[in-house]
């Protein structure tokens, strides 16, 4: 035991008809290795390079509170609940508004997020499944999911598991990839059935050799007048230049871990905005909106106790 948290032991249920494992903090209800690796590997690559507070930029935090329309005065001394932490970007915001929250990731992200945010004591990390969450219902005030559910095996299944979640007058907000025409014309759409078969080290070090050169090519179209921001999307490349404030080490370093992040994942379902508005419906969630806040994004607030 280390400031009164478990370092390793056994969970029981109630019944001592299950045992769950805890590893270096972190209570763990799914086994080692699931289509979730890439995470696992990403995150403990790129640890930090999402967190506002070692780039220097509040781009985490921008993302946050623009999708979720929420205040830092709404979160302070709540429950909140993080679903698909990853190494914490979003976490951490919610953690420096004075939130008590639960991280949970499904993949070995929980270790990254654990060794950058673990110093906080409202902080609790559990690696978990979205569709078996191991949480009491109704035990949230906010529940949020960003850049995550697109990545699940059956996104519908996965949204429907975080209303329960809610209080009476809880608030959800998740994101998606949008559905649309443009979106399928996306390179990676054309390379993702090859590049999500091959083992995750493979293709991190193929992208390190052609991420480099990939960007500086994307980059001059880009700059082609009036079409350079659409031309450049047909290079396979994470080009965040003049869209996120970043020095250019940092641009090559989140070149590198979005375009991996496109690439590896063994599912990527983009939504469109009508099935989305139909999922807040049969949530029982009221005062619904699904719009474009970078992504696509829906919010509600469970008034009654949420329908299972």
């Amino acid at each position: 035991m280390q400031d009164g948290r478990i370092r390793a032991g056994l969970l029981l249920s109630a019944d001592g008809a299950q045992c769950y494992p805890i590893r270096e903090f972190i209570p763990r209800f799914v086994s080692e290795s699931n289509y979730a690796d890439s995470f696992g590997l990403q995150w403990q690559r790129f640890r930090q390079t999402q967190l506002d507070s070692f780039s220097g930029w509040p781009i985490s935090a921008e993302r946050f509170w623009t999708a979720t329309a929420w205040r830092p005065a709404d979160l302070r001394g709540d429950w909140v609940l993080d679903v698909g932490c990853g190494a914490g970007r979003f976490a951490e915001v919610a953690l420096d508004a004075g939130a008590r929250v639960v991280a949970l990731d499904y993949s070995g992200a929980v270790d990254a997020c654990l060794q950058n945010l673990g110093q906080r004591s409202n902080l609790h990390v559990v690696q978990a499944d979205v569709y078996a969450l191991p949480l009491a219902p109704q035990s949230f005030r906010f529940v949020y999911s960003l850049g995550v559910l697109q990545h699940t095996p059956d996104v519908a299944r996965a949204f429907a598991a975080l209303p329960p979640m809610l209080t009476p007058g809880g608030r959800l907000c998740v994101d998606f990839y949008e559905r649309s025409w443009k979106s399928a014309l996306l390179p990676k759409y054309w390379l993702r059935p090859f590049t999500r078969r091959m083992p995750k080290t493979t293709l991190f070090a193929w992208c390190e050799q052609l991420v480099p050169g990939l960007l500086p090519i994307s980059r001059v179209l880009s700059r082609v007048p009036v079409i350079g921001r659409t031309l450049r999307r047909v290079v396979p490349v994470a080009n965040h230049e003049g869209i996120l404030p970043l020095s250019p080490a940092q641009l090559r370093e989140w070149a590198l871990l979005d375009t991996f992040d496109w690439l590896a994942p063994e599912y990527d379902n983009p939504q469109s905005a009508p099935t989305v508005r139909s999922w807040l419906e049969e949530s029982g969630l009221v005062d619904g909106q699904v719009l474009k806040a970078g992504h696509l994004t829906a919010r509600g607030t469970a008034v009654h106790a949420a329908r299972h």
